[in-house]
């Protein structure tokens, strides 16, 4: 923010999350700049279904049945053009998502979300102010309650910075070009990463199914989704390379501690390892002695997430602490003749993310039974080929993932900079008068 500058003056806001605001600068308590809306939906005068997500108003298909749909759409409430909304429930359990849009359109919305339409200011301008607010947590601390939730009563005065109307024509002139153009770099990062990790997948891909060397003479596996492998390697059941047979944690839910033994589930699961900083939480010594009697983790056992959103998922345990697994997650311990890390190479594989599924059932989610895992086929290359191909995908990989991992780290710096940008704008700690 260094090449903007401040304005002449300033004086104290009176607003503990906002200090100092520029000397020409009003503040001013919610009620007295919007309105809330109450307009319901009663006899449908409006089928246009919106929702809020990702901090954005985005429109929906009424006749879809996915997700919660409610017994009637005439419970509802109605919006229009330039109303800001806000979904103020659920504060305690979820402090990530972004909490207020503009809308773009006329249309309905849950009534479980506040509506509000700005009239002594300017809606740009408004929805820029709460977004930054929305950023620096400030609802959290206001919500009370079981589920820490808020209606207007409970927002009517927070207080609101207002600048001149011109000012905010400024302010919001100068956020919309900038962010559009942040926003831009993002989505171009974003898809250099969706690139990269395709790039990655296709190469362990053709490692796992059809070797390093390129004048290896090839067979038809027998496996429709396999196609050919080397003349050479045996294609074998996932259960007929394993040391015991396959099978997953506890099928309860164990009483958790602040401390103890670390329980893992699918949201440790991710990226080919296990991540202790995503676990459920601890359990006793005694539930985890109990629950090893059935299976105790060992190092350089592969778990495969088999139910769930990310179901077909794979990790490599690569610690010898003490910990244990929950029930979503399929254990294959390798036998003498598989190399662990090329079976966890073939598993991420899209080959075999493919025969997943093909295989997985629906219900209440998408899952997939351990015989059916134990069923899947895999290519079996002489010990010594699977350790070359680990060691030559190690190496592969790991250049590919510190170049994804260096992007990711741009983009929340682009998000960061967005963010201290709209902070600084609607709060007068930089002057855009001329810049805009």
């Amino acid at each position: 923010m260094s090449h903007y500058k401040p304005y002449p003056g300033y004086k104290d806001s009176g607003v503990e999350w906002v200090g100092s605001i520029p000397s020409s600068w009003s503040v001013m308590p919610l009620f007295s700049v919007v309105e809330e809306r109450t307009q319901s939906n009663k006899g449908m005068l409006e089928d246009n279904l919106l929702s809020l997500s990702y901090g954005n108003i985005v429109r929906k298909d009424i006749n879809s049945f996915e997700g919660l749909v409610p017994e009637s759409y005439e419970t509802y409430q109605i919006v229009e053009v330039g109303d800001i909304v806000f979904r103020l429930t659920d504060l305690q359990n979820d402090k990530r998502s972004l909490r207020s849009a503009k809308c773009g359109e006329r249309g309905i919305i849950t009534s479980a979300y506040l509506a509000v339409a700005p009239k002594r200011v300017q809606a740009g301008y408004f929805s820029y102010l709460m977004r930054s607010y929305d950023q620096v947590k400030v609802f959290y601390s206001m919500g009370g309650g079981m589920r820490q939730s808020m209606k207007y009563e409970d927002l009517r005065r927070m207080m609101v910075l207002l600048p001149s109307g011109v000012e905010q024509q400024h302010i919001t002139a100068y956020l919309d070009r900038e962010t559009v153009r942040i926003d831009a770099l993002i989505s171009k990062k974003a898809r250099f990463i969706e690139l990269l990790r395709e790039k990655r997948q296709a190469l362990i891909t053709h490692a796992v199914t059809k070797g390093l060397d390129p004048n290896v003479k090839m067979k038809d596996s027998g496996v429709e989704w396999l196609g050919e492998v080397p003349e050479h390697w045996a294609v074998r059941p996932l259960k007929g390379i394993v040391e015991v047979p396959i099978t997953d944690g506890p099928h309860e839910t164990p009483i958790f501690f602040d401390d103890g033994i670390p329980f893992v589930s699918a949201e440790a699961v991710s990226g080919g390892f296990v991540n202790f900083e995503k676990i459920r939480g601890y359990i006793s010594v005694e539930d985890h002695e109990r629950y090893s009697k059935k299976y105790r983790p060992r190092l350089h056992d592969i778990y495969m997430i088999k139910s769930g959103a990310t179901t077909g998922v794979t990790a490599i345990v690569e610690t010898e602490i003490d910990f244990n697994i929950w029930s979503p997650l399929a254990v294959i311990r390798c036998g003498k003749d598989s190399n662990p890390y090329f079976v966890l190479n073939f598993m991420r594989s899209r080959s075999f993310q493919e025969a997943v599924s093909l295989n997985w059932n629906f219900g209440t989610q998408q899952n997939i039974g351990m015989g059916v895992i134990g069923n899947l086929q895999v290519t079996v290359p002489p010990l010594s080929e699977q350790q070359e191909i680990s060691a030559f995908l190690a190496t592969s990989s790991t250049r590919l993932d510190a170049l994804i991992s260096k992007t990711e780290r741009s983009i929340e710096l682009l998000k960061e900079r967005r963010s201290a940008l709209i902070t600084a704008a609607v709060t007068g700690q930089i002057d855009l008068r001329e810049a805009a």
